[in-house]
């Protein structure tokens, strides 16, 4: 999907400028959105370099979106804030020469009254699986970063990533996977019985990057699938791939206190008994408002690609199946009401890959659903970002054309989705 000329000078102008506005190139320069009017492309700062691993966060005033950017050998993380009208202007919160850079394990941005945490991973050992996870922490009321904190303080030359975060009275809370009993060896966690698995941890990180409660949720996990975390204010849950003694990996969440303490035991979300010996590196992702959660996966047990979708309340439901059909997954979720929720995913067209959106009713399953744009499925396209802000929802991923990437932006009005 090439730009033309108008859509570069356009882009030009704007950056010179410390934000950039809201423009549509779609209407005149992208045939994608004219197939789908209620998909309507706009400018995003990142676009204005070679980037990728775009992930976004929304307060409900305001859009968040962070991206990598790399030179020679030099990787920077930045981000910039939308208000619906105008980005303002892009910041560098750090950058390095030694960090792990991965199309499936990326930077996370959080906000929460101002304040800001942001992660990437860097490498502790030559070994291509041995890597720390790094955070930064801003403070709105001393407006001050303490930069390149680190998170995970066992000491060993294992994997840790993964992380998934969100607001909570005081900080944040953020969930990883955490190898430090796998003896670094990336190949030997998917094999029965090699060394020690892969676990899940959470901890509270304070606004002012101090870290507490850490504590360690399951200790056999998947993986390399994403986790995902939400709050509803009376408790925090967290959702990931879990993974039995004789390989079944289905999504479990585990819930916890707003102390930090686990206040039930683990749920499978549901037994798709899906026996895989690899890691699928498809994670779930979950959301909450008011009371009420969601959790959306991805799940192949049968052979064939699925999204699956099921609202948690004091039980958790059965599943909705909402693809249509041999889903690639790279899943995510979005509340917009306490019934209903908004789900991302990737599944293929013809010769094509699409990324859809769905809206998912608590009582009635898929009730509307609209093609984004057409991407790739290989490694390079990422997992596409989804958020809501006001009447909005908001898309992001990386558009892949031979070796050049650039993080896309497009905006759907809720009731244009048909």
């Amino acid at each position: 999907m090439k730009y033309k000329l108008l859509f570069f000078i356009a882009l030009l102008m704007s950056s010179c400028n410390d934000g950039i506005k809201h423009q549509h190139p779609s209407k005149d320069l992208s045939t994608e959105a004219k197939k789908n009017p209620s998909v309507q492309e706009f400018l995003n700062p990142a676009e204005i370099d070679k980037s990728h691993l775009p992930r976004l966060f929304s307060n409900g005033k305001q859009l968040y979106m962070s991206w990598v950017t790399s030179e020679k050998d030099t990787d920077f993380l930045n981000y910039s804030v939308y208000n619906g009208t105008i980005w303002n202007k892009t910041e560098t919160i750090t950058q390095g020469t030694d960090w792990f850079t991965n199309w499936a394990d990326f930077p996370v941005i959080c906000e929460n009254n101002g304040n800001i945490l942001t992660t990437y991973l860097q490498k502790s050992d030559t070994a291509t699986y041995a890597y720390d996870i790094r955070y930064n922490s801003y403070n709105s009321e001393t407006k001050t970063w303490h930069k390149n904190l680190l998170l995970n303080t066992d000491g060993t030359k294992t994997e840790h990533g993964f992380v998934s975060a969100v607001p909570v009275p005081g900080g944040f809370e953020v969930a990883w996977l955490d190898g430090r009993n796998t003896g670094g060896s990336h190949e030997n966690h998917d094999k029965q019985g090699a060394g020690g698995a892969m676990t899940l941890r959470s901890a509270i990180i304070t606004n002012d990057g101090e870290v507490l409660n850490e504590v360690q949720l399951d200790n056999r996990v998947c993986d390399c699938c994403q986790t995902s975390i939400a709050n509803s204010g009376r408790m925090t849950r967290i959702a990931y791939r879990d993974r039995s003694e004789t390989e079944i990996r289905d999504i479990s969440v585990a819930t916890k206190a707003v102390t930090g303490h686990l206040e039930k035991s683990i749920k499978k979300v549901h037994a798709d008994t899906w026996k895989i010996a690899g890691c699928p590196v498809n994670g779930p992702s979950i959301d909450a408002f008011g009371n009420s959660f969601v959790t959306a996966w991805f799940t192949a047990a049968d052979g064939e690609g699925k999204i699956k979708v099921s609202f948690l309340e004091s039980d958790i439901q059965q599943p909705f199946r909402i693809d249509n059909g041999n889903a690639t997954g790279r899943v995510d979720v979005e509340m917009i009401s306490e019934t209903d929720a908004l789900v991302l995913w990737m599944e293929p067209k013809g010769e094509s890959e699409v990324i859809m959106l769905a809206e998912v009713s608590i009582s009635e399953g898929k009730t509307k659903e609209v093609q984004i744009f057409e991407t790739t499925p290989d490694r390079a396209s990422g997992f596409p970002q989804l958020e809501v802000m006001e009447e909005t929802a908001y898309v992001a991923w990386t558009d892949v054309e031979g070796k050049e990437k650039t993080v896309r932006t497009v905006a759907i009005n809720l009731k244009d989705i048909e």
